[in-house]
């Protein structure tokens, strides 16, 4: 069998930077496999890898924050994405976040975001998905504009190897 890459190679995905925090630990990552997939109720899916810190956090978390960015933010996208956490870099440490009530870790700086309690983790393979079930939304508001896709990442060396 083939594969997907005839398919996959001419895809171009939003990328969004997932944020999660449980037991005093907090980590975020770059992701681009994300997708709405139910219209009522409204919920939102996140795959994450097994490899990632992240997933790590995430595993242990209720609600996952979501964000997006805009292709000017490319430095914010190569923190979440080229590092891991793992390499002893506090990702939070160089951006602007806010702590909410419920846990959760919002990027100041993101054009939107939302906040989802987890309500189903998925396993796919080497990516677990976690839905969200969206309980709050926000952003920095300014000009509408083109998200922060794949290709405009594609220079960005990932912190973890992807296969």
């Amino acid at each position: 069998m083939k594969g997907l890459d005839a398919f996959t190679d001419r895809l171009d995905p939003d990328m969004y930077v997932v944020t999660a925090a449980a037991d005093g630990e907090r980590a975020g990552c770059l992701v681009g496999f994300a997708s709405q997939c139910s219209i009522a109720p409204p919920r939102f899916v996140v795959w994450l890898s097994k490899e990632n810190r992240t997933f790590r956090v995430a595993e242990r978390a209720d609600r996952l924050a979501v964000h997006v960015l805009t292709p000017g933010q490319h430095p914010l996208a190569e923190l979440f994405g080229g590092s891991t956490g793992d390499d002893g870099v506090d990702k939070f440490a160089h951006v602007r976040c806010t702590v909410r009530p419920d846990g959760a870790v919002v990027l100041d700086e993101a054009p939107a975001w939302f906040v989802g309690r987890v309500v189903l983790r998925a396993d796919g393979g080497d990516h677990v998905g976690f839905v969200l079930d969206p309980e709050d939304s926000g952003g920095r508001g300014g000009p509408e504009g083109p998200l922060l896709r794949l290709s405009d990442a594609l220079d960005i060396s990932p912190g973890h190897p992807a296969d």
